[in-house]
């Protein structure tokens, strides 16, 4: 009998034994294993920003029935000239600055303190990790608690010194301090761990000749350890700034945007936009202009990552 031809074997199978075997080919088992990976991702991923970009271009509220109509740029043109909106990510580039510059300085001090060898250095290390592992929820309720001014640690410990209850997220610059300082002790271990693979990394000979020379503190620091963590904290600068930006569990949680609007990141405006205001249309513009803002934020790195590179060559 003659043997099959390469046009048979991909020919369509007949009957559901044929076509199952002819599925389950060896050339098609690839595609066949990444195919359900592909459709989740499909599903959960990338048709929900397709559908939501097309809802930017098309007046539609989500409370409302209404056949969606085409409008064009008008609500982009809408939220770039709000004031509002330029307010709000006022507030939000200063909670995101002063709060990557305290994970950067706080994990940066814990990775030289954890890059030596000391008693009891693992329980201390699993004790200063234990916040990274928490929710966003769980930190928001415990630092909402304990700013509370009639029960909360904060004011207890104030108020033995002032005799009154000391209410922090009582004005525009408490509330923010008080967010700042609850994202920087979550986030500051992750800082610390970037850094600490830098610093573990230094080839122990590099010191060595350092102290053969006599070399200051800061001369070590300058030429032999700051070069091996460089592009690790611009790692860490880019994760922290675009996570950050996107800031909304903890904000709402705490102090649910206010005094007033003091709080109010550009995330928790997007959301009151959404689903309070059902400006569902808004909200999408509003939600890709956030987007190209991570975007070039994420190019900024690249574009320092790059230069740094060639300064190397």
């Amino acid at each position: 009998m003659a043997a099959a031809s390469p046009h048979d074997r991909m020919a369509a199978p007949e009957g559901a034994g044929g076509f199952l075997a002819w599925l389950m080919a060896p050339e098609r088992r690839g595609p066949l294993l990444v195919a359900p990976a592909v459709i989740v991702l499909f599903v959960m991923n990338i048709f929900p920003l397709l559908w939501s970009f097309g809802l930017s271009f098309f007046n539609y509220r989500a409370n409302r029935q209404d056949v969606p109509d085409f409008v064009g740029l008008r609500f982009y043109e809408r939220v770039l000239s709000d004031p509002d909106v330029w307010d709000r990510f006022q507030t939000t580039a200063v909670i995101v600055g002063s709060s990557v510059v305290l994970q950067l300085v706080i994990g940066f001090l814990l990775a030289l303190m954890f890059a030596r060898e000391f008693p009891l250095r693992r329980i201390l290390l699993m004790l200063v990790l234990a916040p990274m592992m928490l929710s966003f929820v769980s930190v928001g309720v415990f630092f909402k608690l304990y700013y509370e001014p009639t029960f909360g640690l904060l004011s207890q410990f104030v108020s033995t010194f002032t005799g009154e209850p000391f209410v922090l997220l009582g004005t525009p610059t408490g509330a923010i301090v008080g967010i700042v300082v609850a994202d920087a002790w979550m986030w500051s271990p992750f800082v610390m761990l970037l850094v600490l693979a830098g610093l573990v990394s230094v080839p122990k000979y590099l010191y060595e000749a350092a102290e053969i020379d006599r070399a200051s503190w800061w001369r070590r620091f300058r030429t032999i350890t700051f070069p091996y963590i460089k592009s690790l904290l611009l790692l860490a600068v880019l994760f922290r700034t675009i996570e950050t930006f996107k800031l909304f569990d903890i904000v709402y949680i705490i102090t649910e945007g206010g005094p007033g609007t003091a709080t109010e990141t550009i995330a928790v405006f997007t959301y009151r936009v959404a689903f309070q205001f059902f400006r569902t249309s808004q909200s999408s513009a509003l939600a890709y202009i956030i987007l190209f803002v991570v975007i070039v934020l994420t190019n900024l790195y690249l574009y320092a990552v790059k230069r740094r590179e060639q300064e190397v060559a």
